[in-house]
């Protein structure tokens, strides 16, 4: 993923993340999937017309073609209320393919076999709430953990990531993936944590706002159960 998409796609995932918390209304939020969304499409086409035959180059770059339409697709789907299970599915496809790369880095770069893996259980999430229409398991709101999961990792994992690429600060050593690791499981049990507790949040949303814009926090109805008992329905009953 290009180090300068791959700096946007943090605070993307901040927004969405907080969207689903009830932080921020998921209109709000189209804007700046649609904008990142063509940046991750748009500069990695023009660095492949330039230096396409260059196999180096090409595997660094169609990476960047599977989160740019995450978010064009995501922004859309709020604009227009396109059902979910589409996005859902296609989810499992891209977190398929970074389960892959953080197992092919695990040698070489340590620190970015953690990122990917990360990126593989957030595209994993996003599968089984708008492909699977699964909100809660066993009591447990995955729909919360997503967002929370998204607030902590995000930033991290993306732009974080991109500033020391940037300034040529990476480093690949395994004391480093570990520290990674280690980072990694502290911020998941965080959401976990936060998930159980249920800190306040906007009453009109849930981390089902990754699907469409169910309505803003004017529109919404009182007395209609959690955000997440109201998203079920409509994930399920539009298959």
């Amino acid at each position: 993923m290009g180090n300068v998409g791959l700096l946007l796609v943090g605070v993307v995932l901040l927004v969405n993340g907080l969207s689903s918390l009830g932080v921020v209304p998921a209109r709000s939020a189209a804007p700046l999937n649609l904008f990142v969304g063509a940046v991750q499409v748009v500069l990695p086409t023009i660095i492949l017309v330039q230096h396409g035959s260059d196999p180096a180059v090409l595997n660094a770059t169609w990476p960047s073609y599977l989160f740019g339409f995450t978010y064009l697709w995501f922004g859309l789907q709020i604009l227009y209320s396109i059902e979910p299970q589409g996005f859902g599915w296609y989810s499992a496809f891209v977190a398929a393919i970074a389960g892959y790369h953080a197992v092919l880095s695990i040698g070489t770069d340590p620190v970015f076999a953690v990122i990917w893996a990360t990126w593989a259980v957030m595209w994993s999430l996003f599968f089984v709430l708008l492909g699977l229409g699964r909100t809660q398991v066993a009591g447990f709101d995955l729909g919360r953990f997503t967002g929370w999961f998204l607030v902590w990792l995000g930033v991290p994992t993306c732009t974080v990531s991109a500033l020391f690429l940037l300034q040529d600060r990476w480093t690949t050593s395994p004391t480093a993936g570990l520290a990674a690791l280690a980072g990694l499981l502290a911020l998941t049990a965080l959401s976990v944590a936060l998930t159980r507790v249920g800190a306040p949040r906007l009453e009109a949303a849930s981390a089902g706002q990754l699907a469409p814009d169910q309505g803003t926090p004017d529109e919404a109805t009182p007395g209609q159960g959690t955000p997440a008992e109201r998203l079920e329905p409509a994930l399920t009953t539009s298959a």
